[in-house]
């Protein structure tokens, strides 16, 4: 084995050597603050780092792409109520016949209202306040609720004025739509009141702030794709 002219051994010098290397500070981020060899490692793999080249993390970018999916899925449906609504030659009751149209614009207001309480759900957990956090989280899912009961309520009101899937285009069309809108807005309260849960058992911190915010991205989208129906449905005249 080679040695060094004094006689020490080659290869324990170039592990020693090695070892020194990677134990010698380096700067972070030009600012000449020195912090230990593999630290820059260990922030990029810290909780909440981005994990993809496009600089969103993976679920956030997870979710955008099903929401995108999602609205092609809702644009689908829109189109075929508005494909089937004016036909002629349906029997049973018409749109004028069973919409309520005071009923609903209440009940829609409350769940675009769910949207603030989101928001500030959201920013109440990215700064700490846990409390407040709680608050408004339950009070968005207790909106959307709201939402849900009324449209229980409306469904109820429809069947007994003689409309339903069965009864002609117009209704299978109606109730497919706001049918698949409702159980949106239920996978989205089950989602808030797991997050409620998961802070009241000191799981949720200011740092899983991320995954109120995907969250909250859904919740927006379920609320937006309502704006639309309800205008397509409601308002349009025929």
């Amino acid at each position: 084995m080679e040695a060094w002219p004094d006689g020490r051994d080659a290869a324990t010098e170039s592990t020693n050597l090695m070892t020194a290397v990677e134990e010698t500070p380096t700067s972070a981020g030009g600012s000449g603050e020195l912090v230990p060899a593999g630290a820059a490692h260990d922030a990029a793999a810290a909780p909440g780092a981005h994990d993809t080249h496009t600089g969103v993390a993976n679920a956030k970018l997870a979710m955008w792409l099903f929401l995108s999916s999602d609205c092609l899925f809702f644009g689908a449906f829109i189109a075929t109520y508005l494909l089937y609504r004016g036909r002629d030659g349906q029997t049973g009751p018409k749109p004028a016949d069973v919409y309520n149209i005071p009923f609903t614009s209440v009940t829609s207001f409350i769940l675009l209202m769910s949207s603030l309480t989101m928001v500030l759900a959201l920013a109440a957990v990215q700064r700490g306040d846990y409390r407040r956090f709680r608050v408004w989280l339950m009070a968005t899912a207790l909106f959307g609720a709201t939402f849900i009961g009324g449209q229980i309520f409306e469904f109820t009101e429809f069947t007994r004025k003689g409309l339903n899937v069965d009864t002609n285009l117009f209704g299978s069309s109606f109730f497919i739509l706001t049918g698949i809108h409702g159980t949106h807005v239920l996978v989205g309260i089950v989602w808030l009141i797991s997050l409620w849960s998961l802070s009241m058992q000191s799981r949720l911190s200011q740092g899983d702030s991320e995954r109120v915010e995907i969250a909250g991205l859904y919740w927006h989208f379920v609320d937006i794709v309502w704006i639309v129906i309800f205008t397509v449905i409601y308002l349009l005249p025929k």
